[in-house]
């Protein structure tokens, strides 16, 4: 297994999904001024702090730390379904999810 920067994964996530700091202080309930400390001053978060950052992410804590083992098995079409789902606010994947149930229903 690969060592994981905390760090360093927390800036990947918010690449990948085009957030700020400031977006991933909002979604997760943490405050700008934490978020930024802990990013500037390079220092590890606590686990519950994790926690609400991957709740944030949208994701668990096993896929923040093993991200190529969650998406293993998909095709190429569903992991860039799920990609995009996890860049949506929790309003919109409600959205989607209901999208996606109704359309569903017309199998």
């Amino acid at each position: 297994m690969n060592e994981i920067n905390p760090i360093e994964r927390i800036r990947e996530l918010c690449g990948e999904r085009g957030w700020t700091l400031y977006h991933l202080a909002k979604a997760s309930g943490i405050t700008y001024s934490t978020l930024s400390t802990l990013m500037n001053k390079q220092n590890m978060p606590s686990l519950s702090t994790l926690y609400k950052l991957c709740r944030g992410f949208g994701i668990s804590i096993t896929d923040f730390f093993e991200p190529d083992k969650s998406l293993g098995g998909l095709t190429d079409e569903q992991a860039q379904c799920l990609s995009l789902f996890t860049q949506l606010s929790n309003e919109d994947r409600q959205l989607v999810l209901a999208y996606i149930k109704g359309l569903s229903k017309k199998l």
